[in-house]
């Protein structure tokens, strides 16, 4: 899994005088050579720094939210010589997904009917607008974003005082540790530790706080650092993974107990049974996340570990695909199983939740289960609960926005990464967290349940 969020606006680009892409093709981005010029009914949008694509229209539609909130009624500041009240502070306890539905973010929404909806086949547009209303995390992967998270509180909020029942929760992944992705190359981040890293990321988090404080009436479940501390157990053979090692470890320290709020539940990405599951990385990966718990002083607000971020894995499955052989703990359930006495024998009394929105087709078509990169056949999954079945398992929901890329099938992109190249992974593919047509189309056909 690689992850990066598209930017907020999609910006049209003057287009140059020479060949045409075609519709949903690359035309821009830092490097990028070919056509600019995009094919009659489609325009090019500049989607991040590194990629502009194709998308279908004859004007360029924006993404960029248009959302009236209200200001909180219970927040007033009347400067030095007055009160400052702040909004009532909810407080997290127990299964922090009970008794909340969760927020269906108008930037996925808007994604799905701007860019999905337009081309697909009549018969599954009511499916996609079914998609859209399915709740999902919005990924703050670069600062800029932050504000933005305000925004889609501030919505909640007014959701909330209106009387929304039940109340409305907040969920959003914190995701941009400096030398990010450090054992791959799709989703590399905005923050360098040889550039000032780790002080951009607290100044990151610190903002992140400040919303969270600011709108302390909003219960909020977060989701910290996927592909992080699951590449200190099994990558520190990779060099740039063992030379941000004591930089995860600081900023993810500095992360819990900065955001160690009432109003906040945790969850720390712990990657997926095809990674930390076996039985060789289990004991080394349960020590290492009980004592990053117990180093922040085991804080209130981490309630637990998410697995299967962006992946493919099965809930529980009655028998193992062959690309699983020789791991026992060939499902999540069996990993959450495997690793939650570890966990608790180690000071770390953890509850799970797990990304079911692309695991609706088992066995998957990998090849290989380390196979992570628009793998073929996919479908999403189970819609978000918390019928689980399982004490451990507090939730399944949407952490992957279903639809965007995990990264580019592009061998000349500067973040290129083999595992878009492979047989097992759906091309051509754009840049990691851009719009991928023929894949949400792919999710949407295979989906099961269905739609």
């Amino acid at each position: 899994m690689k992850h990066l969020a598209s930017s907020i606006a999609l910006t049209l680009l003057l287009p140059a005088v020479q060949a045409q892409q075609t519709v949903w093709g690359q035309c821009g981005g830092q490097g990028w050579s070919g056509p600019t010029n995009c094919a009659a009914g489609s325009a090019c949008s500049t989607l991040n720094p590194y990629y502009a694509q194709c998308i279908p229209g004859a004007t360029t539609t924006s993404s960029t939210l248009s959302t009236t909130t209200k200001t909180s009624a219970t927040t007033t500041t009347t400067g030095p010589t007055g009160p400052t009240t702040s909004p009532p502070t909810v407080t997290a306890s127990g299964n922090p997904f009970s008794g909340y539905q969760l927020y269906a973010n108008p930037y996925y929404s808007s994604e799905v009917h701007t860019l999905a909806m337009p081309s697909l086949p009549s018969t599954l547009q009511p499916k996609a607008s079914a998609v859209a209303k399915v709740p999902s995390f919005v990924w703050l992967d670069v600062a800029a974003k932050v504000p933005t998270m305000g925004t889609y509180l501030a919505d909640i909020q007014a959701k909330n005082k209106a009387g929304a029942n039940p109340p409305i929760a907040g969920i959003f992944v914190v995701y941009d540790l400096p030398d990010r992705d450090c054992a791959a190359l799709a989703s590399n981040g905005e923050f360098s530790i040889a550039n000032n890293g780790v002080a951009n990321y607290k100044a990151y988090i610190d903002s992140i706080r400040a919303q969270l404080v600011k709108y302390s009436d909003v219960h909020t479940i977060l989701v910290i650092e996927p592909d992080s501390l699951a590449n200190l157990v099994t990558n520190l053979n990779v060099p740039k993974c063992a030379n941000a090692q004591s930089a995860y470890l600081e900023c993810v320290n500095y992360a819990l107990t900065q955001l160690n709020l009432p109003n906040v539940a945790m969850y720390m990405d712990a990657g997926h049974a095809g990674w930390l599951g076996w039985p060789a990385n289990l004991g080394p990966a349960a020590n290492l996340y009980a004592k990053v718990y117990t180093d922040a002083g085991s804080p209130a607000a981490v309630r637990g570990l998410a697995t299967n971020v962006a992946n493919y894995n099965a809930w529980s499955l009655s028998t193992c695909p062959s690309y699983t052989q020789g791991d026992p703990n060939c499902d999540e359930k069996k990993y959450v199983n495997a690793i939650s006495p570890l966990l608790k024998n180690a000071g770390f009394d953890a509850h799970f939740i797990t990304d079911t929105s692309r695991n609706g087709v088992q066995p998957t078509k990998q090849n290989a289960w380390g196979d992570w990169c628009n793998v073929i056949g996919t479908g999403f999954g189970v819609r978000p609960t918390t019928n689980t079945g399982d004490p451990l398992e507090d939730a399944f929901v949407w952490i992957k926005p279903g639809g965007e890329s995990d990264g580019t099938s592009n061998s000349s992109s500067p973040r290129y990464d083999a595992h878009c190249g492979y047989s097992d992974a759906l091309q051509p593919a754009p840049e990691a967290g851009t719009w991928f047509q023929a894949y949400f189309q792919q999710l949407l056909t295979n989906a099961n349940p269905s739609f």
